[in-house]
C-alpha cells in the first residue's frame, strides 16, 4: 500500500530531526491514513483516505 491519499493526493514527506545540540538527521512524516468503503461510479470500493478527508466528508459517500 503506498502511503498517499486516494482523495486529496496528501503523501508522505521528509525533512530533518534537529536536537537542542542542533543535529541535524533525516526523518519522514506520514499521512494518518484509514482503509474505507465508498461508492465509486455505482460500485462499493476500498480506498486510502486521510483522517481529514473522513472527517470533512469528502469523500464519495456510500449509497
Amino acid at each position: 500500500m503506498s502511503r498517499v491519499c486516494e482523495n486529496c493526493g496528501k503523501h508522505t514527506i521528509t525533512g530533518n530531526k534537529v536536537s537542542h545540540a542542533k543535529n541535524r538527521t533525516r526523518r519522514t512524516w506520514k499521512p494518518n491514513l484509514v482503509s474505507v468503503k465508498a461508492d465509486v461510479n455505482g460500485t462499493t470500493k476500498k480506498r486510502t483516505i486521510c483522517t481529514r478527508c473522513l472527517k470533512t466528508e469528502s469523500k464519495p459517500k456510500k449509497a
